[in-house]
């Protein structure tokens, strides 16, 4: 019993000092069920920047962005249609869906949708992930915590040490799917599949 104590303290330490990290403008490496991620605030135009810039991402490259449930997506997209609630959210998330829809272009900044007026979230299904981001209270980015074009990192092992020196902080912990998520577009009509992952959609 005492080790559970201590592992839930432990863990509560590590959120708690992750969540204070991303509120001052700091980068987060983190567990995801699906693979490590990479994040920082959504609002955090700086610190969206250096994310770039460290990960050697294109900027024209839209970046995935996590959410902690469906409220917090909502006020982020211009608006969630019932189809892709019944669909996709209610059977899926949390989980290895990322789904993108018209954004509210004045909450997020341009360099987070690649220029262009869509965002693409996902709700993980990993808990104290999802803690982090209802403590920080604003959607974080989640792209994979690897230089552009590198190997995704499913495990702590994956991860390239040159990049765990350039963040403020790396989250301990397990991806359990181990595959990347599957994407969405909803923005167009008939939806459009970007990237068949651990979730397997149809369009019909």
């Amino acid at each position: 019993m005492m080790t559970n104590v201590y592992n839930i303290d432990y863990m509560n330490d590590q959120i708690n000092k992750a969540v204070n990290i991303l509120n001052r403008g700091g980068i987060v490496i983190f567990p995801t069920d699906t693979a490590f991620g990479i994040g920082c605030r959504i609002d955090d135009e700086k610190a969206a920047e250096r994310l770039f810039k460290l990960r050697k991402r294109p900027e024209n490259k839209a970046t995935p962005v996590l959410v902690s449930g469906i409220e917090m997506a909502s006020r982020y997209w211009q608006e969630v249609p019932n189809l892709v609630l019944e669909e996709l959210i209610k059977p899926y998330w949390p989980g290895a869906l990322t789904i993108v829809l018209p954004c509210n272009t004045g909450l997020v900044p341009s360099l987070v949708r690649g220029g262009g007026n869509t965002l693409g979230l996902r709700m993980p299904a990993q808990d104290s992930l999802l803690q982090i981001i209802e403590y920080v209270g604003v959607p974080i980015l989640g792209t994979s915590a690897n230089f552009a074009g590198e190997t995704t990192p499913y495990r702590f092992e994956d991860l390239n040490g040159e990049l765990v020196k350039l963040v403020d902080y790396v989250l301990p912990g397990e991806c359990t799917v181990k595959s990347a998520s599957t994407v969405i577009d909803c923005s167009v009509k008939p939806w459009e599949i970007l990237r068949q992952g651990a979730v397997e959609i149809s369009i019909k």
